[in-house]
């Protein structure tokens, strides 16, 4: 596993305090594209929530002014579909939380970080792997 960019300390860590697990590799996600939700210091949107979008989620990003459903592959993005899994910025999340709009969330692949940002609450409201 690799070490979360922005500590030494140490691998990085899930919402459970266990070793991170792998988001997504296909398509290939996470701010460093490994398929981690890890961050650093230039992950300014803090990509830290492992969601499965749906697309009522991504209609709603959208009108949001993030089209996350356009490829870009000018930023190595291949464009969403429901269905596929993808780090999230964790205050976008919130943002579709509060609206009533948050997709499902993979705990074991979403940041310890996170929790700076979500309330823990909120992320096993939608979890796909509730413990």
């Amino acid at each position: 596993m690799a070490a979360d960019a922005s500590s030494s300390s140490g691998p990085a860590l899930n919402v459970f305090g266990e070793l991170l697990a792998c988001c997504c590799t296909n398509p290939m996600t996470g701010f460093y594209r490994d398929g981690n939700c890890r961050t650093g210091p230039q992950d300014v949107g803090r990509h830290l929530v492992c969601t499965q979008v749906t697309t009522e989620f991504l209609s709603f990003s959208r009108s949001r002014g993030n089209d996350l459903s356009t490829p870009r592959p000018e930023y190595d993005f291949p464009g969403l579909k429901d269905g596929d899994r993808w780090c999230l910025c964790a205050l976008r999340w919130l943002e579709a939380f509060e609206a009533g709009m948050a997709p499902p969330v993979l705990l074991a692949a979403t940041h310890l970080k996170a929790l700076q940002f979500v309330p823990r609450a909120a992320l096993d409201q939608h979890a796909l792997d509730r413990r």
